[in-house]
């Protein structure tokens, strides 16, 4: 009869802390939501407009807006996007080795965040400045290799130079040819999705573990009446 009583409770202990397990697994998962919901609600303003002068552009520059054109824009944020974080990766060119330049300018909402300034015809192959003075602020000044691409981008914004069929989406500066996601790239963002999950993962690990030992302590308890 002892015995029997000891198992009941023993049972309920269990039962309790399972129930202990699911609460707290179940509330950092309803919080995460609530942070996922805010997060949607005020997202990060991304870029979506460049505008390119240079020396074989129309004096007012040219517009390239993702509204209108996404294809376009992709393309020549592909050539730039790198840029803002990237270390410098060769000394500067001597001036009469560069060719002509284009200035790009990255906008959000009409207000330039980025400049950049962009040599396709450069000897030795594109190469790509990026000058201390920036719209957001003051950055390292570096000169880096262009991407192959290039020329062929801006070309086709509007800029006039010869066209290079042969030139494939590529290149051997930072972007490697790959296509770039600003949303994916957020640093915040993923963080705060790794620790959330790790969060998640170490509460229900320490609710299983109190599971565990609320059974020992019941068996050890129930040996012990027996003895």
């Amino acid at each position: 009869m002892v015995v029997r009583q000891a198992m009941k409770r023993m049972a309920a202990a269990i039962a309790l802390a399972i129930a202990a397990a699911v609460t707290l697994g179940a509330a950092p998962a309803v919080a995460a939501g609530k942070n996922d919901t805010v997060a949607a609600t005020k997202p990060k303003p991304q870029p979506d407009t460049i505008l390119l002068t240079g020396d074989k552009v129309p004096a007012e520059g040219i517009k390239v807006l993702q509204a209108e054109d996404p294809k376009l824009f992709r393309m020549l944020m592909e050539e730039v996007g790198w840029l803002a974080s990237a270390t410098p990766q060769t000394a500067a060119p001597k001036k009469d080795k560069l060719g002509p330049r284009f200035t790009i300018k990255v906008l959000i909402k009409e207000k330039a965040t980025q400049l950049y300034d962009l040599y396709p015809l450069a000897t030795g192959g594109p190469r790509a400045h990026r000058p201390a003075n920036q719209p957001s602020g003051t950055k390292t000044d570096g000169w880096f290799y262009g991407r192959l691409s290039m020329s062929e981008s801006l070309r086709l914004s509007g800029a006039a130079l010869k066209e290079k069929p042969d030139v494939v989406n590529g290149g051997i500066g930072g972007g490697i040819g790959e296509n770039l996601n600003s949303s994916e790239l957020d640093p915040v963002t993923g963080a705060s999705q790794v620790f959330g999950e790790m969060r998640r993962l170490l509460l229900l690990n320490g609710a299983i573990l109190l599971v565990i030992l609320s059974g020992l302590a019941g068996m050890a308890f129930l040996i012990r009446r027996r003895i």
